[in-house]
């Protein structure tokens, strides 16, 4: 019995924390797009735009849970990272970086990386099979070799 009341006092704790955090406002913007890139087809767009678009782009569809604390953090901190990553909606794509990026597509893609593990269940439709797999690489590979722009 001495054990419930402190249960009790923790449970009402956390939620008195969930309740207030829901105070700490996230703001998302979508930018408007800028440049993407000279894409190899409508298909590579496409998958892109299923599989990569909600982190990889200014074209974000958030989901009704990301304005819910803490859970809106996470999607914040995951859509900036994405973007500053590489962000099909202002696409300055170098020379001397083309090579890495293709190594480094075809690596996350075929590893599982990407799309991430935890943004599937919620986001089913970025679920690729094998096949949209290989065409999403191979697609991503020449439309980053199409865009190359140089930059003085």
């Amino acid at each position: 019995m001495a054990f419930r009341r402190p249960l009790k006092i923790l449970v009402v704790m956390i939620f008195i924390i969930l309740v207030a955090i829901q105070f700490i406002p996230v703001t998302y913007t979508n930018p408007p797009v800028i440049n993407e890139p000279n894409w190899d087809s409508p298909e590579t767009r496409a998958l892109v735009a299923r599989a990569c678009f909600d982190c990889h782009s200014n074209e974000t569809d958030l989901p009704w849970y990301s304005t819910i604390a803490p859970v809106s953090w996470l999607i914040y901190r995951d859509i900036n990272a994405g973007r500053e990553e590489m962000n099909f909606s202002e696409w300055r794509m170098e020379s001397k970086k083309v090579e890495h990026l293709v190594e480094k597509i075809e690596k996350v893609i075929k590893k599982g990386e990407m799309p991430p593990w935890f943004y599937l269940p919620m986001h089913p439709k970025a679920k690729l099979s094998v096949d949209e797999k290989e065409l999403l690489i191979e697609g991503l590979q020449r439309t980053v070799s199409n865009s190359i722009t140089e930059f003085d």
